[in-house]
């Protein structure tokens, strides 16, 4: 599709507004989804769910977005980028409106739950997708450089988590669990009217503007998202780093979606804390993002890659086993977060890097649906875990087992390969990878 924009359009202020439209849409869906990974846990517990349960409606919640996540660009391809992301956020506002209203009733439950939770997750990805995808259109109408563009979308997830994890706190605590999920379907509603306001014209150049050639789904795409899964697990550093971000995100996720909530309750006096806790680590990350940009590419990858992830899994992990005050959780809580932030953008550059440009994007949504099915394999683990074993205990294996796997980057072949620069990396698709 033709560029439709004049010459007087581009790089003017109708366009940049737009840029920062959508990035506040994004913000806010963002948002939307941090109040809900956050409301969900209290919620079930505040049905009498056990810790099982919790790591039920965990799953619920994060599994559509790994299955749906490689399959749904196609179909945004084919709605179009700017009205895929309000009909994402639509859909997705309504089903957590229902998830408020039904339990603020009291007629919600556990299994009903589940169900929405579900049906919100497979909208989540699609809509966070064409936002994402119509930066670049969007970045070149306004004069915008696209690592700008991109840096401020990235940091728009880390400001939203920020802000969404102590607001969730303070609704869950003062509000009640099912309460918080209205503001949740206000954030989305935000989302879609935002992106709705931004002016056709303004997108009409992006690929996914309109269906493609009678309106159906390119040729051959289950041989390309085939091809694309092979090449990652045929070739070791990929398929080494994408086993083990699997296995870390399955801690992570134990720690910080089911462990948590549940330390919160019995050991912190509520949300309000655990609140906290998630908004130094999405502080920290802000900060550790920043520092990266600045200076990681002068940095040895392994060695960062490594050093990283110990003191991202090792000293919280140990300080929660030890039933460390609040404000100590806190502090350590930012400097994770600090430390966590600069490893997103590493192992996105690896992505980016060792990826095939005439299949870049199949590469990457792959490695990250591998990588994100640790997260509902920890949540539902850490359930059964907390049911049976006392937390401070299951914490301190979490942490022993974070470092031990961290590790595994030391025992060299194929890892030492995440210090070398392929050949067919270009500026220009450099560039247009950020």
């Amino acid at each position: 599709m033709t560029e439709t924009l004049t010459s007087s359009e581009r790089g003017t202020g109708r366009p940049r507004a737009a840029l920062a439209a959508l990035v506040l849409a994004h913000t806010m869906a963002m948002a939307g989804n941090t109040i809900t990974v956050f409301a969900t846990p209290f919620y079930v517990r505040s049905l009498g769910g056990s810790a099982t349960d919790i790591g039920l409606a965990t799953t619920a919640a994060t599994l559509p977005i790994i299955v749906g996540g490689p399959l749904s660009g196609v179909l945004v391809d084919r709605f179009g980028y700017r009205r895929s992301s309000i009909a994402a956020d639509v859909v997705s506002g309504l089903t957590v409106l229902a998830i408020a209203a039904l339990g603020t009733t009291g007629h919600l439950p556990l299994e009903g739950l589940l169900a929405l939770l579900v049906a919100s997750g497979l909208f989540d990805t699609p809509g966070q997708t064409a936002r994402t995808v119509l930066l670049p259109t969007l970045a070149r109408a306004a004069g915008t450089p696209l690592e700008r563009a991109v840096g401020l979308s990235s940091g728009a997830e880390r400001t939203a988590m920020l802000i969404g994890a102590p607001l969730a706190g303070w609704l869950v605590a003062f509000l009640g669990p099912a309460n918080a999920f209205f503001v949740n379907a206000a954030f989305f509603a935000v989302s879609a009217t935002v992106v709705a306001l931004i002016p056709a014209s303004l997108t009409a150049g992006s690929p996914g503007a309109s269906p493609g050639p009678g309106g159906g789904a390119p040729a051959g795409y289950w041989r390309d998202l085939s091809d694309g899964l092979r090449f990652v697990l045929r070739t070791p550093l990929l398929r080494n780093i994408v086993l083990v971000v699997l296995v870390l995100n399955a801690l992570d996720a134990a720690r910080f979606s089911v462990l948590l909530p549940l330390y919160a309750i019995d050991q912190l006096g509520g949300a309000t804390a655990a609140g906290l806790i998630t908004g130094a680590l999405a502080g920290g990350s802000i900060g550790g993002a920043v520092l990266f940009s600045a200076w990681g590419h002068r940095l040895p990858r392994r060695a960062v890659f490594i050093t990283c992830f110990i003191l991202t899994g090792g000293p919280l992990s140990a300080a929660f086993a030890l039933h460390a005050p609040v404000g100590t959780l806190v502090a350590l809580s930012a400097v994770t977060g600090l430390v966590a932030g600069t490893l997103n953008p590493l192992i996105g550059t690896l992505r980016l890097d060792l990826a095939p440009p005439h299949m870049l994007a199949r590469v990457q949504t792959l490695m990250i649906a591998i990588a994100w099915a640790g997260i509902p394999a920890g949540s539902l683990l850490a359930g059964l875990a907390a049911d049976r074993v006392d937390l401070l205990v299951v914490f301190a294996a979490i942490g022993i087992a974070y470092v031990l796997v961290a590790l595994t980057p030391l025992a060299g072949g194929s890892w030492r390969g995440m210090n070398h620069r392929p050949a067919h990396v270009t500026t220009e698709t450099t560039s247009a990878r950020a």
